[in-house]
């Protein structure tokens, strides 16, 4: 879709929006539940592989060996995610972010150090009933349930809002509440994973935690939502992309100044307190290099 299309359409819907007296009443999305269901597995006694919603986005992954440290990959036409998998006797889950195709799945036991040993290798072919289903349900990066405090939050603060407006409300909830946690930037180790509801109660956080918490929230609304790792500079950040139905996929374009769509970062909005500079900043696609989207 064309770029100058895209900004005109969002505008027109935001003028749209704004000019209406009240938002287009949205009824409430169920949270989806991922499901080990057993219909689809693989198993060699140590860790077992749970592929029957493969067509949902996702698999899940269980360990019952006893060595304490597991790492999981996932791979699709050279491109690998790598995962700890941190739960004993239970399922954590792992998205195909990667589309229609062919993963193969790894499970490895630490031996020491850096250095592991395979216990179970799968390939999965991968036919997506609903392209945007990756995306839609919790994983182990983005983990929300029904009961999560996240859940109940952005409920409040989208009631009654359109698609537009809920990616709207949410947005301008972590920025206007959150401030960047520059203590645990300095001390956060390797594998560290966010829990969106302790993030939300102390409204702080690096920029995975404002990342996280953001695509929970509007995952919990049924609305498609990517956490997007990757570079601004030479610095590991994270950041969103959003689906919205009457754009498209807004990679690199959510923020909206009342003229165009900038990048969704909600981690500089906030610390920069939406000043221009950083506006400029994040409007500029260039300053950014995706590399894992979860």
């Amino acid at each position: 879709m064309n770029k100058h299309w895209k900004t005109g359409l969002a505008l027109a819907l935001c003028l749209g929006l704004c000019a209406s007296p009240a938002f287009q009443d949205v009824s409430e999305a169920a949270v989806r539940a991922p499901q080990a269901s057993g219909s689809v597995t693989y198993s060699n006694g140590i860790a077992t592989l749970d592929a029957s919603n493969a067509s949902q986005g996702y698999c899940m992954i269980q360990y019952s060996g006893g060595v304490p440290k597991i790492k999981v990959q996932i791979s699709k036409d050279g491109v690998t995610y790598t995962y700890d998998l941190n739960a004993r006797s239970a399922y954590e889950v792992f998205p195909f972010s990667e589309g229609n195709g062919s993963y193969t799945v790894k499970v490895f036991e630490q031996v020491t150090g850096n250095q592991y040993s395979q216990v179970l290798s799968q390939t999965v072919s991968v036919t997506l009933a609903d392209e945007f289903g990756p995306f839609l349900y919790p994983n182990q990066y983005v983990n929300f349930s029904e009961g999560s405090s996240v859940v109940s939050v952005a409920a409040q603060i989208t009631a009654g809002a359109d698609e537009i407006g809920k990616v709207r409300a949410v947005y301008d909830y972590v920025v206007g509440n959150f401030t960047y946690d520059t203590a645990k930037a300095q001390s956060v180790q390797s594998g560290y994973l966010p829990n969106v509801d302790q993030v939300l109660a102390e409204k702080k956080g690096i920029c995975f935690d404002y990342a996280a918490v953001m695509t929970a929230m509007l995952r919990s609304q049924d609305i498609p939502t990517k956490l997007v790792v990757g570079y601004t500079g030479n610095v590991y950040h994270a950041w969103v992309n959003v689906y919205i139905k009457e754009i498209g996929w807004v990679d690199n374009f959510i923020y909206f100044d009342g003229v165009s769509w900038k990048l969704m970062d909600p981690t500089f909005a906030s610390s920069g307190k939406n000043s221009e500079a950083v506006k400029q900043y994040i409007g500029d696609g260039a300053n950014y290099k995706s590399k894992y989207s979860y």
